[in-house]
């Protein structure tokens, strides 16, 4: 069922933060580098939320990770991320699809935890940036 997949991380999953689900990440994923998608991140409390953006020029960066065991991965930062069985509109983030490009200039078709709720009362990151 799951054949090369990758997954973009933009906060507390990403390989600096050096916490519990980064470190499983870092367990079961090979880091491929450095990239971005076109997005906008915002500070939601003790972490970010991106959503997407078809304004070329906002991007949101982070980590490319290919995935060892999929399967197992999104179980568990699915958990991790508040998405239940089935995604619904009241969960707090949706895992996607994008296509996120490499600093090598490459394109990858990535996962990614994209936030689910309004936007309006947040504060935009303008960097992109989380750390």
């Amino acid at each position: 069922m799951y054949r090369r997949q990758y997954l973009f991380v933009y906060g507390t999953l990403l390989q600096d933060c050096n916490n519990e689900m980064s470190q499983f990440l870092q367990k079961h994923a090979e880091i491929v580098g450095h990239g971005y998608f076109c997005g906008k991140l915002y500070d939601v409390d003790e972490f970010p939320g991106a959503i997407l953006s078809e304004d070329f020029s906002k991007k949101v960066y982070g980590n490319i990770y290919k995935l060892s065991n999929p399967e197992l991965v999104f179980k568990v930062l699915d958990e991790y991320e508040g998405i239940g069985a089935e995604q619904t509109d009241l969960d707090l983030f949706k895992r996607v699809k994008v296509e996120a490009f490499t600093e090598a200039g490459h394109t990858l078709k990535t996962w990614v935890y994209i936030y689910n709720l309004p936007t309006n009362q947040l504060r935009l990151i303008p960097s992109g940036r989380y750390i």
